[in-house]
């Protein structure tokens, strides 16, 4: 399978369940990598025939910076279902990372893997 690489989407959102975390938006770090077929886009050259990572970025982006969670973990799975469930994506690997979340830590985070199966 090939994979399309997003690295350090940095976005902004409710995060955590302490008190003083639910007050402001925090900054969380996402990459992503989305399995795809990329043979008929490498022989064509058409967009047509490309993942568009532009529109699942976009609607992570709008997502994220909307949401309010208590845990990575959610806000991991939500992104993962965007990308499988809503761009049909055959597989996603998820990377969240809130930095400053660990004292003498730079940051903290989960990594997830879906695919359609995990969405019936």
């Amino acid at each position: 399978m090939d994979m399309i690489e997003i690295d350090n989407l940095r976005l902004r959102c409710i995060i955590g369940f302490s008190p003083h975390e639910r007050k402001d938006k925090q900054d969380v770090v996402i990459s992503l990598r989305i399995g795809t077929d990329m043979r008929k886009a490498g022989q064509t050259d058409n967009p047509d025939d490309a993942f568009n990572y532009r529109t699942v970025t976009k609607a992570i982006i709008q997502h994220v910076e909307a949401s309010e969670y208590y845990l990575v973990e959610k806000l991991a799975a939500e992104i993962a279902r965007i990308c499988v469930v809503d761009h049909a994506a055959p597989y996603v690997q998820v990377r969240v990372h809130k930095p400053g979340a660990l004292r003498f830590s730079d940051s903290v985070g989960v990594v997830i893997e879906r695919q359609p199966d995990d969405y019936v």
